[in-house]
C-alpha cells in the first residue's frame, strides 16, 4: 500500500465558448493530479445534454471522437478519486438529472459530513439512488426544492441542508453555476476565456487553456453565469468560520497553482525554509523525495546553504500497476519508483526532505535504500506537522489507526524508519510559511480540530451503502434529451 495521501477530485466548467468540451478536457488534464480513477464531461447545446465518462486517466477516457460528440458551447467536467462512495463506474461524475421542468448536471469536489443522515431522510421520502456518492444527495435535494425557484434558487435551498466541504459546478441547458461551501474548504476559481468564462479547482488549468484569472469563488457563494455571459451572485444564509484546507499548500495543489491568493510553489519553499530554522543539522547534501518534496527541499537548502542534489531518481513511467517477478525482490514497490544515485550519496551526510509521513513504511524503505547506497547519515525532515487524523472533507486518507504519527511519538517514528534524526515542521512554522492565520484554515489532519464536524466512525469513512455489482454496464457516450431550464 502506497505510503502517501491519495488525491481528491477536480472540477471544471466552461460556458459561452465554441470548444467548451475540449477546454474542459484540457483543464481536467492539467488537474489530473487531483484524481486518477475516472473522468467525465457533460456538455450542452441548449437543447440536449451529452455525456461521456469512464474509469481511467483523462487521456485514456477521452478521444477525438468522444470529444467531437460532446456538442455545445457549455460543459462541466470532473476527475475523480473516491472519498465517499465506492470506486465504481456508477459513481463517476458529472451526474445528470432530469426532473419536472428542470434538468442539470453536477460535479463535486469535497465531502459531506451529514451525507448518511441526508440520504436516510431522502430515502424515507421516496428518493431512489443510483450511486453511492454523496454528490447524489445534493442532486435529490435540488429535485425536491420548490419547483417555482430557478436552478440557482433550488441549489441555494438544497445547500442550506448540506454540511461539510464542497466546491460544485452545475450545468443546465442555459447556465453554468459554481458554488463553494460557507467555509471555503476546497478551492474554486473564476476565469475568462475569450468571450466565455471558466471555473476550475486550480488556476494551473487556466494557464493551459489560456484563460485569464478573475477571482476566487467566495466561501458560501453561488455564482450563476448565463449563456450570454451575464453573472448573478447569491450567498447562502448560513455562515461558517473560514476553513481553507492548509494541506492543499503542503501537498495536493500543483506547485504552479495560485491558491487562496498565494502561489503554492512559493509557500512550499517557505515551508522548507521554516523547517531548516526549526530543525537544522550538519550535513553535506539536501535530497528531496521526488516529486512532492522538491520545493521544500530547495527552501531548506537555500536557508542552510547546504547544496541540494537529486539523490533519488524517480521513474515517471511505471503507470498505476506493474508485474512483480516471481523471485521476490526486497522493497520492489519502492525500488521501481525511486532509485538512489549511489555515486552522489556515498560517504555523505544527507538531509532527506518530504512533505509528510503517512504510515511510515515507504520512509523506512527509502532510508534503508540510502544507507545501502553508502549514505553516512540520513536525517529526515518533514515540511508539515505530524499527521494525526484523517480528513473528512474530501481527501482520501487512512484511518487514524493507520497514521503512524497518531500512534507513535516523533522519537519512536525516527526509530521505526531507522533515520539518524527526524524533524517535523511545527503548526506555527507552517502558518508562518503560508503567511496567514490559523483561524482562516482547516488544519484538522494536524491538530484534530474538525471545524466542520466529523464523519461518524460507524460509516468507516464512506457514509453510503456499497454500490451494486452491476456498475459499469452502461458506459460511453449518452445523448440525453432534457427539458429546458
Amino acid at each position: 500500500m502506497e505510503d502517501k495521501f491519495h488525491d481528491e477530485c477536480a472540477v471544471v466548467g466552461v460556458i459561452n465558448h465554441a470548444e467548451a468540451s475540449k477546454y474542459s478536457y484540457l483543464a481536467l488534464y492539467a488537474m489530473q493530479h487531483r484524481g486518477q480513477e475516472g473522468a467525465g464531461i457533460v456538455s450542452t447545446d441548449g437543447q440536449f445534454m451529452y455525456t461521456h465518462r469512464d474509469m481511467g486517466l483523462v487521456a485514456d477516457v477521452f478521444s477525438d471522437t468522444s470529444l467531437h460528440e460532446l456538442h455545445g458551447t457549455a460543459a462541466i467536467g470532473h476527475t475523480r478519486y473516491a472519498t465517499a462512495g465506492s470506486k465504481d463506474w456508477l459513481n463517476l461524475q458529472p451526474l445528470v438529472a432530469n426532473f419536472a421542468n428542470n434538468s442539470f448536471a453536477i460535479a463535486h469536489n469535497g465531502n459531506l459530513v451529514n451525507a448518511a443522515e441526508l440520504r436516510a431522510d431522502l430515502e424515507s421520502k421516496g428518493s431512489i439512488f443510483s450511486t453511492t456518492s454523496d454528490t447524489e444527495d445534493i442532486l435529490h435535494l435540488v429535485a425536491r426544492a420548490d419547483a417555482e425557484l430557478s436552478i440557482q434558487g433550488r441549489l441555494l435551498s438544497a445547500l442550506e441542508d448540506v454540511e461539510g466541504a464542497y466546491s460544485l459546478v452545475v450545468l443546465s441547458l442555459g447556465r453554468l453555476i459554481a458554488a463553494r461551501d460557507p467555509s471555503g474548504v476546497r478551492p474554486l476559481s473564476l476565469g475568462r476565456i475569450g468571450e466565455g468564462y471558466v471555473v476550475a479547482s486550480e488556476t494551473c488549468a487556466f494557464d493551459l487553456i489560456g484563460a485569464e484569472f478573475i477571482r476566487d469563488i467566495e466561501p458560501g457563494e453561488v455564482l450563476e453565469i448565463s449563456r450570454e455571459g451575464e453573472m448573478k451572485s447569491c450567498f447562502l444564509k448560513k455562515k461558517r468560520p473560514a476553513a481553507f484546507c492548509v494541506f492543499e499548500y503542503v501537498y495536493f495543489a500543483r506547485p504552479d497553482t495560485n491558491l487562496f491568493g498565494r502561489n503554492v510553489y512559493g509557500v512550499r519553499k517557505r515551508l522548507g525554509a521554516e523547517l531548516a530554522l526549526e530543525h537544522p543539522v550538519d550535513a553535506d547534501l539536501v535530497i528531496p523525495v521526488p516529486d512532492s518534496g522538491v520545493p521544500a527541499a530547495l527552501g531548506y537548502a537555500q536557508q542552510t546553504g547546504i547544496p541540494m542534489e537529486f539523490g533519488l531518481i524517480r521513474n515517471h513511467y511505471i503507470g498505476r500497476t506493474f508485474i512483480e517477478p516471481k523471485q521476490s525482490i526486497r522493497d520492489f514497490g519502492v525500488k521501481i519508483k525511486l532509485n538512489p544515485n549511489a555515486r552522489l550519496i556515498e560517504g555523505k551526510r544527507v538531509v532527506l526532505v518530504d512533505d509528510s509521513i503517512v504510515r511510515g513504511t515507504t520512509c523506512r524503505k527509502i532510508v534503508k535504500m540510502l544507507r545501502a547506497a553508502g549514505a553516512k547519515e540520513v536525517h529526515f525532515r518533514i515540511s508539515s506537522p505530524p499527521t494525526i487524523g484523517p480528513c473528512h472533507y474530501g481527501i482520501d486518507t487512512p484511518s487514524r489507526e493507520e497514521l503512524v504519527a497518531a500512534q507513535l511519538s516523533v522519537t519512536e517514528i525516527c526509530n521505526y524508519i531507522k533515520a539518524d534524526s527526524l524533524g517535523y515542521l511545527s503548526v506555527e512554522g507552517m502558518f508562518r510559511a503560508v503567511g496567514a492565520s490559523r483561524d482562516a484554515h482547516c488544519d484538522a489532519c494536524f491538530t484534530g480540530d474538525y471545524k466542520l464536524g466529523e464523519i461518524p466512525a460507524s460509516c468507516g469513512g464512506s457514509c453510503v451503502k456499497q454500490a451494486s455489482d452491476t456498475a459499469g454496464k452502461n458506459k460511453g457516450l449518452i445523448k440525453v434529451s432534457l427539458n429546458k431550464a
